[in-house]
Parts: structure tokens; sequence; C-alpha cells
């Protein structure tokens, strides 16, 4: 039997998926049988022919995150995730609620998560400064930089360094932007995954694992805009603010829905103004948008 050795996937090309292994980058196909793959994933993998390959199996995840797919069913974007960048900007607008709707995921798979507040050359409002101040209080780090002014970037990369992350943000936020400035050589990384392995370009919608120069990994997941509440329940969207809880055990009912149900410690909070208003409501907003399955 063929030798089983570890590598780790860093892109998904049109021909096969690049695994990374000594250095090396191996261009491997799938067993049938294995779940999908996701850029992030540690995996043992048998070699089929020169830099070619033949994954055999998926190792065990500390994290996964998924997204809509086909038929009702999620597909992972990335696995081994330690932390994601929620990247958002005044403009085109600050979406609070794609920003909580991010968090809840990011919560309920035990990933932790962090604010990047892009383009601050642009002047802000002080009902922005409100809602930040509210993640603050939640303990959610909050990053403020300019890639076009290229300040606070410094202390972005420190953060960045020794762990697994993603940057993740609504179209226009300057994502790719901000990912340049991280990664300098990207372009050229990019290329020479593909070079490597003979086949073809990416897929605009790849997802690519890049090692930064000071230590860590980024993976860089350009056509994901959304990673969905298609996955979640209703209990993990609540359990998904933070701020909530300290509070779920004590609702008077295990299934409470935190809207009018009787002895809802979470609505007792909001009226009393420990929570607050504007995220609650946004809660209800995202419970709207579950798919019907969840809820």
């Amino acid at each position: 039997m063929a030798e089983l050795l570890e590598g780790l996937v860093i892109a998904h090309l049109g021909q096969g998926i690049a695994v990374e292994h000594d250095h090396k980058i191996i261009l491997c196909q799938t067993l049938r049988r294995l779940e999908t793959v996701a850029v992030g994933d540690k995996v043992l993998w048998s070699q089929s022919a020169p830099d070619q390959g033949r994954i055999e199996e998926i190792l065990p995840r500390r994290s996964v995150l998924t997204r809509p797919s086909r038929n009702g069913k999620t597909r992972p974007v990335a696995a081994n995730i330690d932390t994601v960048f929620v990247v958002f900007a005044v403009e085109p607008y600050c979406d609070f609620l794609l920003i909580d709707q991010y968090l809840a995921v990011c919560e309920s798979h035990t990933i932790n998560a962090a604010l990047v507040l892009n383009k601050t050359d642009l002047p802000q409002s002080d009902s922005i400064e409100k809602e930040l101040l509210d993640y603050q209080n939640l303990d959610y780090p909050l990053y403020r930089v300019s890639a076009r002014a290229t300040s606070g970037l410094d202390e972005l990369k420190r953060a960045l360094k020794d762990q697994v992350s993603m940057l993740a943000g609504q179209s226009g936020v300057g994502k790719s932007s901000l990912t340049n400035a991280i990664i300098p050589d990207k372009d050229l990384k990019t290329n020479t995954i593909s070079a490597t392995t003979k086949h073809g370009r990416h897929t605009t919608t790849a997802a690519t694992l890049y090692h930064l120069n000071g230590g860590g990994d980024l993976i860089d997941s350009p056509g994901v805009a959304i990673f969905g509440l298609a996955g979640l329940s209703e209990q993990q969207l609540a359990y998904g603010y933070r701020e909530f809880q300290p509070l779920l055990d004590n609702c008077q009912f295990n299934n409470c829905r935190h809207l009018h149900d009787k002895g809802c410690a979470v609505r007792v909070a909001v009226e009393n103004g420990e929570i607050s208003m504007t995220r609650y409501q946004r809660f209800l907003k995202l419970r709207e948008k579950m798919p019907v399955a969840n809820v």
C-alpha cells in the first residue's frame, strides 16, 4: 500500500486540489467517498505520479465554516480557522445586520471573531461609533485601518500573526485592498500555485491559503461574501449573540424564541436597557432570514 503523507489544502483548482507537503505543492484528486475537502484542511494523501497524488482521508477539523449549497445542503468554505476578521466600512455602508450574522456564525462554531473598520480616512458618524461601542463592550477586538492611507495595518498584521485567519465582509468594503496590503506578493504566490500544479487558473470563487511573512496563515475567500445561516438552528442563532449567552438558561421555557414568550430573560434585559435594542432588533431580523427548516 502507498505511504500516506500529511499535507495542507491550500487551494481548489479547476481540475483538482493543491496540497502543500514539505514546502512543495502537489495536485491531488479526492476519493469519491470523502466529504468535500476545504481550504485549511489537513489531509492524508498518497502519491500517484510525480507531483500528483490522491487525498485518502481528511483529518479531524477544529473548526469549519460552511455556506449554503444546492438542495438545502451546506458545503465547507474553509477549515481550521482560529479567527474571522469581519471587514466593514462607511462606504458602501455599514451593514450591521451582516456583521451580526458573521459574529453569530463564529460564536456558534467556536471561532474567534474580530472587527476591522476599513476606510478610516472617510468621516465616521456618531451613530456608527455608538454601534461600535456595543461590540467593544462585548469584548470583540476592533481594528481601525485604511488600506488606502496605509494606516493601522501594522496592528492588524500583528493580530494575524501565529494563527489561521480569514477576512470576511460585503463586497466594496476593501477586502481585496487589505489582502493585497497584508500579502504584497499575493499574485506571485497565486500564479506559483497554478504553475506548479500545471492546472489552469483558480476560479474566482476559490479560497486560497497564504503563509504570512511574519508567521500565521490567511485564507482569502473572494467569492464567499456570505457564510450563511443555513447550518444554524434557532437556538444556535440566539447563542450567537454573546450578550444573550448568560441569560439563555434563565428563560422560563427551554424552547424560548425570545420574541413575546412568557418569562423570557433576554426580552427583560432588552427592556431594562442591559442589552442593546438595535442588536436585539437585528437578532429578530436574522431569525426571519433563517431557512424555514431551521426555525
